[in-house]
């Protein structure tokens, strides 16, 4: 085993060389140990939103495929790579072969790169991006993107075997020749120092990361090394070696893991940053770009992860998603939801029950109303040529009896209680359960009365909903019980208010409104928010309108080195990035924001279940 050229290799090489019998592997590295922790690479660089192309491989595609939406032969969403196999997104077009971006670098380990043109992606992968970029065409379908691999592993001798729906991948074999540490302003670096490229995996556990690399080691090696560094008090906690692949757990903290490589020699490179990560900007579809920056607000930093989306193009569309198509009561992972709708793109929305997991705000797709508002909440309403408006919204419905009564009707396919009356729908689910003890359900068929029935216990009785017809359920009042007896013609009005709304086919509501025309209009208390929510400091979701008529949907995660933002933070969060309307979303645990089946801004075993979302689509024949 020999080390790659640097100083510290070069030292290794000698002893080894000049002493082969003397030195042991472990002694020899021990030795040089304090080298090793002392040497550090150079600051990862920050490159500008346009690669600037100065020198082209010959094994990249010299007319890159253009993002349109792409017949395939064959996918997949299993990849087996050198034994072990994960979940990822690949496919086959006319003989070649692409992963997802989260494959790309979930899997492999390459980091995607700023780009401007949505048919091409530059990465890293054991390169430097300012001589020698890596620049992988693109495909998409209606629910995923595909990066083109395969000059890429030609050239790298991988070997590729499509099986069913899993992809083989097979690499030539890797090792690592060194683990170093080494601390700098902003926090701690390790490299781990490689004979050849390897792909990588970083997942996080209680505590500590554990990055996993394809590549051998010789065990009393780096059992020496990690022990030096722990000796040093660095973050390696541990290395360990197995057959083909070496782990190195990491010490865990409120730092943020940034990993990259290098070549020349190989190596990979983990930053544990107390500051904000470098900014990023990614064309990923026509009309979509990813973004990630921080915004800073006197002195707090804030990570902010944003999808922009163009709704005027006529390849994008925007609607209404949620867990069960059939009916409102229930909650999903935001990406089970958006895979069952066809999406590409997906940010969760309104707010629901947590315990019965009812809906708590405005949902209407296609002009159809699927839930109603509450409170006069704020909400987003569009259309299908890409206008937008932002509002207070309610939606005041008026029941007109035969007998000459006229009553209000509160709340339609809501989980929001109060004394009055509610309506619900065939829209809410095939029957209907009682929320609280003791309602009174009137069941409407035709426009007319047809039955009235105690409720009973709370959730103990599935009352059906007709078909042809509604349910009624009055809540602490004998009175309004006492009007609705059968026979009575039952005919209801409903009109949105403010009447903008009216003409916009489909809408979400959340809350509460954070800005308008520029200007912060946050009135938390207005929209009925509890004291303790107002007062949260916790990740959000938000979606503003910027000046430019398109859409951005946003997540801001923890401070650097604190809690998420407030309410007012997050208004100015928006305003900071420019956007002219601006709405709160659900947010804490149910903040995630999707992007062809990959979470952007959280871990993926982190994401918790939501009722509904809003969802970009991209339309096949555009």
């Amino acid at each position: 085993m020999r080390f790659h050229s640097s100083r510290v290799s070069a030292s290794f090489n000698r002893l080894l060389d000049s002493h082969p019998r003397r030195y042991s592997y472990a002694s020899v590295l021990a030795a040089l140990l304090g080298t090793f922790i002392m040497t550090g690479e150079v600051a990862r660089p920050v490159f500008s939103q346009q690669i600037a192309v100065t020198s082209t491989p010959s094994w990249l595609p010299a007319s890159p495929q253009q993002s349109s939406l792409a017949p395939l032969d064959q996918e997949g969403n299993r990849i087996h790579l050198n034994g072990r196999t994960f979940v990822g997104g690949w496919s086959q077009r006319q003989q070649r072969i692409g992963l997802t971006d989260a494959a790309l670098s979930a899997v492999l380990g390459a980091d995607l790169l700023d780009s401007a043109n949505p048919s091409v992606q530059p990465v890293q992968w054991y390169s430097d991006p300012t001589t020698q970029p890596l620049n992988l065409a693109t495909w998409l379908t209606p629910t995923q993107r595909f990066l083109d691999i395969t000059d890429l592993v030609s050239e790298l001798n991988w070997q590729l075997a499509p099986n069913g729906t899993t992809l083989i991948i097979t690499t030539p074999q890797s090792q690592v020749s060194g683990v170093r540490h080494s601390r700098q302003s902003w926090g701690d670096r390790i490299v781990v120092d490689l004979q050849q490229p390897a792909s990588w995996q970083l997942q996080s556990g209680t505590g500590e990361l554990v990055l996993s690399v394809d590549a051998s080691a010789d065990s009393a090696a780096v059992q020496a090394i990690a022990t030096q560094l722990r000796n040093a008090n660095s973050p390696v906690l541990g290395i360990a070696t197995q057959g083909n692949q070496t782990t190195v757990r990491i010490r865990a903290s409120s730092q943020t893991p940034d990993v990259w490589t290098l070549p020349n020699p190989d190596r990979l490179v983990v930053d544990l940053r107390s500051i904000a990560s470098p900014p990023r900007r990614i064309a990923w579809a026509p009309g979509m770009e990813w973004r990630e920056e921080t915004v800073q607000l006197g002195s707090t930093q804030f990570p902010v992860v944003s999808l922009v989306v163009d709704p005027r193009l006529s390849e994008l569309s925007l609607g209404a998603i949620w867990g069960n198509s059939s009916q409102m009561v229930g909650i999903t992972p935001l990406a089970t939801a958006t895979q069952e709708w066809g999406a590409i793109a997906a940010i969760n929305a309104g707010f629901f029950n947590r315990n019965n997991f009812n809906p708590l705000g405005a949902i209407r797709q296609n002009g159809r109303w699927l839930s109603g508002p509450i409170l006069n909440r704020g909400a987003i309403a569009w259309d299908d040529t890409g206008n937008v408006i932002m509002g207070r919204l309610a939606l005041p419905q008026t029941a007109t009896l035969s007998t000459g009564d006229r009553l209000a009707v509160l709340h339609l396919n809501s989980g929001y209680v109060q004394a009055g009356t509610s309506r619900y729908t065939p829209d809410w689910g095939p029957t209907y359960s009682p929320l609280i003890d003791n309602e009174t359900v009137v069941t409407v068929r035709g426009g007319q009365v047809v039955q009235q029935q105690p409720g009973g216990s709370a959730g103990n009785s599935a009352i059906p909903i007709p078909s042809d017809g509604y349910l009624l359920v009055v809540r602490s009042d004998s009175r309004v019980a006492a009007s609705l007896a059968p026979g009575v013609a039952v005919q209801i009005d409903a009109a949105a208010s403010p009447a903008a709304f009216d003409s916009y086919p489909h809408i979400v509501g959340a809350g509460p409104l954070l800005l308008q025309n520029r200007q912060v209009v946050l009135n938390a208390q207005a929209e009925g928010f509890s004291d303790a929510f107002i007062q949260q400091r916790a990740v959000r979701s938000a979606i503003g309108v910027l000046s430019d008529g398109k859409l951005m949907m946003t997540t801001m995660q923890n401070r650097i080195g604190g809690s998420g933002p407030s309410l007012a933070e997050t208004a100015q969060i928006m305003q900071a990035l420019g956007a002219i309307d601006a709405l709160n979303l659900d947010g804490g645990s149910s903040t995630t924001l999707l992007l062809g089946n990959q979470v952007l801004n959280r871990p993926p075993n982190t994401v918790a279940r939501v009722h509904n979302g809003i969802g970009v689509f991209l339309t096949p024949g555009n």
